[in-house]
């Protein structure tokens, strides 16, 4: 029998479209397949310009990476783009089964990691032991702080989020059978029932009649992006409190989900659950990893000069931890008579 080729080279192909070039990671065991080669130039003055763009003009490399035969329904995504902040690093298009996300926090955390071992950021100084990757979302700039030795990441990364803040409370749901008493079983068909009577994605839509989403910054932020489900214990305690993410189209997050533990730590702080710099611990219902999450910076603390607003609601800066591993690295082609060639998903 012939050896392989020592080199791998690509399968028969349409030569017309590139091959999309990925290295795939995962925090908490939550995919991230991070372009880096295929991906035609995402036009757009702005990041979220960007964002519109690839969704009117590009979303069939979304397609392609995200669902089968490449991906499954909850493969996560993260395409690289310049961005207008002078002081990024890089900015980022997050990718799932639906469309687009404001904002990803295991994302970041695989992101910090990534960017420094490849080189899109400087090498930190001799002997330093963590470096800095600002990270530009569509949401914001997050930073991100990735532990390092010899300028190569190892251990957790911790990111800052940008002001998080409660925009309602006490708004209820009332779950009744039995995914109200075992939500971890019923995750999909609970977890997605506030999405079913909304508008579609992406815009901002009405909850109830009571009450409309919005946000001081953009419309463009102005959705409600999944729900999560908890085990109730928002009261502090050393012992995680364990959740699960539903996210776009009936996604689930295999991590404790860094934006949502983002959201839990605001709301908690908010509710007066939580004092500032207490950290708690957040679990995945899926997999049992855990990031962890406590409040930095909130607006009308006297040890601080300033204040963290958005708009005009009170907010919190949140840092979250966790820890991301490499996977692999593929490269994605296309034949021009492939009927599946931009993917299919099954429900």
């Amino acid at each position: 029998m012939a050896s392989p080729p020592a080199v791998p080279r690509l399968p028969p192909h349409d030569t017309r479209t590139p091959a999309l070039s990925v290295v795939d990671m995962h925090t908490g065991g939550e995919p991230l397949r991070i372009v880096l080669a295929g991906c035609p130039e995402v036009v757009g003055p702005t990041l979220l310009a960007k964002q519109r763009y690839m969704r009117q003009h590009l979303d069939h490399v979304r397609r392609r990476l995200m669902f089968e035969p490449r991906g499954h329904r909850d493969m996560y995504g993260a395409v690289l783009v310049p961005s207008e902040l002078p002081d990024a690093h890089l900015g980022v298009l997050f990718l799932h089964n639906e469309g687009y996300s404001s904002m990803c926090g295991h994302a970041v955390l695989a992101l910090g990691r990534f960017a420094l071992d490849f080189g899109l950021v400087p090498a930190p100084p001799a002997g330093a032991r963590e470096a800095l990757v600002n990270i530009h979302c569509p949401c914001g700039l997050v930073a991100a702080f990735v532990e390092c030795e010899g300028g190569r990441s190892g251990g957790p990364v911790r990111f800052h989020s940008v002001p998080a803040f409660a925009l309602a409370t006490g708004n209820r749901r009332d779950p009744s059978g039995p995914a109200a008493q075992d939500p971890t079983n019923y995750t999909v068909s609970l977890g997605w029932n506030p999405r079913t009577a909304t508008n579609p994605p992406h815009k901002a839509f009405t909850i109830s009649k009571k009450f409309k989403i919005n946000h001081p910054d953009s419309e463009d932020l102005a959705f409600l992006y999944g729900t999560i489900l908890t085990d109730g214990k928002d009261a502090y305690s050393e012992e995680p409190t364990t959740n699960i993410c539903v996210f776009a189209d009936e996604q689930v997050d295999r991590s404790p989900t860094g934006s949502g533990v983002t959201a839990r730590i605001a709301l908690q702080y908010y509710k007066g659950l939580l004092e500032l710099n207490q950290t708690r611990a957040f679990k995945s219902s899926a997999t049992g990893s855990v990031f962890t999450g406590k409040a930095v910076r909130v607006s009308g603390t006297l040890s601080f000069s300033f204040e963290v607003k958005c708009g005009d609601f009170k907010a919190v800066i949140v840092e979250v931890s966790g820890q991301a591993h490499y996977t692999g690295t593929a490269n994605f082609t296309v034949e021009d008579d492939d009927p599946l060639r931009d993917g299919f998903l099954l429900k």
